[in-house]
């Protein structure tokens, strides 16, 4: 039996994987289509990019249900496959990790507000993060990762749902900006600080931040987390910060780039390590390289 993530990753740093939708995206996913549809109908491809990052050095596997809320998946006529397309995804993601690896639940934000900022209520939120977190443990995660979120209120509703419904581990990871002052925050204006206390308070085993930086100022980022808090860190900064380039993001920083920030991360305080936007199996061998040399040297 797998020891629980929180406990292992409060003993030792560990690699996650890459971006997801790009990889698809190389696979044939077109602009507009929706990608967790592809965990249904086209697994054979999701399992591939899995199969990728477990071969580059991941020992935790994301599922490909990041927009799996009713609320998005209404977008694409399917907020009635909610249960079926969560429980296929983390389903998907065990039947690469096998007993050796970690499968760790995407789950995203809604893209709504709740009141009073918006019209959506906190039970309706928390009915449909409930929704998903069921289906990821009934599809055989071991954790559910509430990622890229920036509205406080709907984090704290998200791992609530997550740790009140099912036993599985609960990560919460923030998206914060650099500001005019020199400091980060969300979207929303919620600090580092501000997020720690009130994710910590609402249940969350381990917390962090992904995408919004490359690891730089993630670095940064990391060491505030690490002042408020004595639980495990998540750090999954993008391929460095984008460019449009004939219309089109690049994410410019090299697989050597990202691995040379490594050392960097683990010294702030982070104990997973991981990418987000632009990162490639390729980034993650070379990181997963550079955490294995930081395990070996201490440094």
């Amino acid at each position: 039996m797998r020891q629980r993530l929180e406990k292992r990753a409060a003993v030792e740093c560990l690699v996650a994987d890459g971006g997801m939708g790009t990889q698809l995206q190389a696979r044939g996913l077109v602009p507009g289509e929706c990608p967790e549809r592809w965990c249904l109908e086209r697994p054979e491809q999701v399992r591939a990019v899995h199969a990728a990052y477990r071969e580059a050095g991941s020992l935790i596997v994301e599922t490909n249900t990041f927009g799996g809320s009713r609320y998005k998946l209404a977008h694409y006529g399917l907020s009635e496959r909610v249960a079926e397309i969560n429980r296929a995804g983390a389903a998907l993601a065990r039947d690469v990790a096998g007993d050796s690896q970690y499968v760790m639940a995407s789950l995203g934000p809604t893209g709504l507000f709740m009141e009073p900022y918006g019209d959506e209520t906190e039970a309706n939120f928390y009915a449909a993060f409930a929704e998903q977190a069921r289906a990821f443990e009934a599809g055989g995660a071991d954790a559910v990762i509430v990622e890229t979120m920036m509205a406080i209120e709907e984090c704290c509703v998200a791992v609530r749902a997550v740790r009140e419904t099912t036993g599985l581990t609960c990560l919460a990871s923030f998206t914060f900006e650099p500001q005019p002052d020199g400091g980060f925050a969300s979207m929303m204006g919620v600090t580092p600080e501000q997020f720690a206390q009130q994710a910590l308070a609402a249940g969350a085993h381990i917390i962090g931040a992904n995408c919004g930086t490359g690891p730089d100022a993630m670095v940064t980022v990391i060491r505030r987390l690490r002042a408020v808090s004595q639980v495990p860190l998540i750090a999954m900064p993008n391929a460095g910060m984008p460019t449009l380039e004939n219309g089109e993001t690049v994410f410019r920083e090299t697989p050597q780039e990202m691995a040379g920030k490594v050392a960097a991360l683990v010294a702030a305080g982070a104990s997973i390590i991981g990418g987000c936007c632009g990162t490639t199996p390729a980034h993650i061998a070379a990181m997963a390289r550079a955490v294995q040399a930081v395990r070996q040297t201490g440094k």
